[in-house]
C-alpha cells in the first residue's frame, strides 16, 4: 500500500467519523427540543430553552451538511450523505418558520419526523 493511499484511507475514517458525529449530535438536539417542548408547556422557562435550541438545533443541520459535503468531495464517494443532509436542513428550516408562525399542528409532526429520520441516519452509518 502506498502512502498515498494510507493517507486516503485515513481521511476518509476521519470524514466518516466527523459525520457520524454531526448526525448523532443532530439526533441530540432534535431530542432535547421535545423536552424542551415539554417544558415550554409546563415552565416560565421553557420558552427561552426551546428558542435557544433551536438554534443550536439549526446549526447542528447545517454542521451536518457540511460533514456531508467533507465526506463526499475529497474521496468522491456517494453524493448520498449530502442529499440527506440538503433534506435535514430545508426541514429544520420549515421548523423554524412554523415554530416562529405558531402553527403547532405542523411544527409539531414535522419534530417527531425529524427525530425518526434522525435516529434512521444515525443507525445507518
Amino acid at each position: 500500500m502506498t502512502t498515498t493511499q494510507v493517507t486516503t484511507a485515513a481521511n476518509s475514517r476521519r470524514t466518516s467519523s466527523f459525520l457520524q458525529i454531526a448526525i448523532a449530535l443532530q439526533t441530540l438536539t432534535i431530542f432535547l427540543q421535545a423536552v424542551s417542548a415539554g417544558l415550554l408547556l409546563t415552565s416560565s422557562y421553557g420558552e427561552v430553552l426551546h428558542s435557544v435550541g433551536a438554534r443550536v438545533m439549526y446549526g447542528a443541520s447545517m454542521l451536518y451538511l457540511l460533514a456531508a459535503v467533507l465526506a463526499w468531495k475529497p474521496g468522491g464517494g456517494s453524493s448520498r450523505p449530502v442529499w440527506h443532509a440538503s433534506g435535514f436542513l430545508v426541514l429544520a428550516s420549515a421548523q423554524v418558520v412554523l415554530g416562529i408562525a405558531h402553527v403547532p399542528s405542523v411544527h409539531l409532526p414535522l419534530g417527531v419526523l425529524m427525530f425518526g429520520l434522525s435516529v434512521l441516519a444515525l443507525a445507518r452509518r
